[in-house]
């Protein structure tokens, strides 16, 4: 497990080879830079380990809505957590089936329960497990959380901001995957003012997206993927920033898509979506280029 975020003296952990997103998300606490999700590489299902150092203090399991185009949980689970590192603060996780008990203390990739595929999911979302620092007199609210901090840092002497452009590496009816042609390790490059910074949204159907920068932005850089602006800085915390989306597009095949994007930790991967499940057919090691415009 690595120690990719922090808040209030908690660290949050992710698995080895993993990724993980603070802004790809309509949560509202995700534009708040106060929830992070982590994504192991598992399926729905599997082992759900533990993000953090803590001791399960409660746990609600909550209704979801119901969807009809494929199959989820009609529940779903907020586990929440008092934390060793800061005892003051807790830990509210969403998104796992507990196979803990009340009281057990848990350790960052301790067995926590199993990843759901929970009601409150798109088609295209990934197992993952949401996590926020939270006050232990508000500890459930959408809203509320503390910041969270990113702790890994971006290495923007690789970064290679030509065209979006990769190869397959999985096709299903919900979603392809691409293994980007650049050289940054953890996916889209894009220029903010002068410096470089890796882009975390979901585009533009959420229509916000984040940047992860190396160096501390200014309100009003402006926002450049492929030499093309696509936004300017709206907010900052932390070496990270947000912008709006309205007017931006994208394109594969001719087909409109959506992208998924994510901090990964080992390879630059993104996750294309069709406008309907099923509609748009990839093959595993095909290239393709991703075109876009912005109005």
């Amino acid at each position: 497990m690595i120690r990719v975020a922090s808040s209030e003296g908690v660290g949050i952990y992710c698995p080895e080879g993993g990724r993980f997103s603070f802004f790809n998300s309509p949560y509202p606490a995700h534009n708040a830079y106060s929830a992070i999700d982590i994504y192991p590489e598992s399926e729905f299902y599997s082992t759900a380990s533990s993000p953090v150092y803590g001791k399960v203090v409660g746990i609600k399991r909550v209704h979801c809505p119901e969807k009809m185009d494929f199959e989820t949980s009609i529940y779903d689970y907020v586990i929440l957590m008092r934390s060793l590192e800061n005892p003051s603060r807790w830990v509210k996780i969403l998104h796992v089936k507990p196979t803990v008990r009340l009281g057990e203390v848990l350790k960052p990739g301790d067995n926590l329960g199993f990843m759901l595929r929970s009601g409150f999911f798109d088609f295209w979302t990934d197992p993952h497990i949401h996590v926020e620092i939270r006050d232990p007199l508000d500890p459930v609210r959408a809203r509320g959380g503390f910041k969270i901090e990113r702790l890994i840092m971006i290495d923007d002497s690789k970064a290679d901001i030509g065209e979006i452009c990769g190869r397959v590496i999985k096709s299903k009816k919900e979603y392809s995957l691409l293994l980007l042609k650049n050289n940054s390790t953890h996916g889209i490059p894009v220029r903010v003012g002068d410096n470089i910074g890796i882009l975390d949204a979901g585009i533009p159907h959420y229509g916000f997206f984040g940047i992860h920068t190396s160096t501390q932005p200014s309100l009003g850089d402006v926002i450049k993927l492929c030499n093309v602006k696509i936004g300017f800085v709206e907010s900052i915390h932390s070496k990270m920033c947000l912008a709006k989306c309205p007017n931006l597009t994208f394109k594969l095949k001719d087909k409109p898509v959506k992208l998924s994007l994510y901090f990964n930790l080992s390879k630059p991967l993104v996750k294309v979506i069709p406008s309907k499940m099923g509609e748009l057919k990839l093959k595993e090691f095909e290239e393709v280029s991703i075109l876009f415009s912005y109005s």
